[in-house]
């Protein structure tokens, strides 16, 4: 009769320790699944540079004009408190400028990127700012470029004399993204020389 009593005992004990077993493994493996999911996501603030002072065609890279300066402030006054973890701007001193303001009140380095390697761009944004809040300040053909290349919607090139356009785009874990565009600033329009492309 022991002998009876012991096998239900020891079938019950065997139970118990796979079950334990089955769930430390599951507590360990699951979650890695569930913090993707929980991730937030991606919010992406896109410029393109402020406006540029009128010089001479060989000069491809000019400063900001007093106008250009004033946008860049405007930027570190509206984004100042606004979560961003990160910072990209191309070589060219009109973006670099640009974002200083904002750089310097966020106590933030700017990482510079290669203007035209959009592809480059996002692949370091998609593997090093997951779930955080970036700032980047383009030019009136990467911006669009870049929104795309994110998930975006396919937009045109932004028109030579417009620098108060200011692009949110959203990115979900699954990928999908949600473009919010919006204006800020002054609306006033560059003349002359100062349209020209980047």
């Amino acid at each position: 009769m022991k002998q009876q009593e012991i096998r239900p005992c020891k079938r019950t004990l065997i139970a118990v320790a796979c079950l334990l077993l089955i769930a430390l493994l599951s507590a360990t493996a699951f979650p890695a699944v569930l913090s993707a999911a929980d991730q937030p996501p991606m919010t992406v603030i896109l410029v393109r540079h402020a406006e540029k002072k009128i010089v001479a065609p060989e000069n491809k890279d000019p400063d900001l004009s007093p106008a250009g300066l004033a946008r860049a402030q405007e930027l570190a006054r509206i984004f100042g408190n606004s979560g961003i973890a990160a910072i990209y701007a191309t070589q060219y001193k009109r973006t670099q400028q640009t974002v200083r303001p904002l750089a310097d009140k966020l106590g933030l380095s700017v990482t510079q990127v290669e203007a035209g390697k959009t592809s480059e761009l996002v692949k370091q944004i998609r593997s090093q700012n997951a779930g955080q809040v970036i700032f980047i300040v383009g030019h009136n053909n990467s911006v669009p470029e870049i929104i795309a290349a994110l998930g975006g919607p396919q937009l045109p090139i932004i028109p030579e004399a417009e620098f108060d356009n200011l692009y949110i785009l959203t990115i979900q874990n699954d990928g999908s993204a949600r473009l919010l565009k919006m204006k800020y600033g002054s609306p006033l329009l560059a003349s002359g020389q100062e349209m020209m492309k980047q």
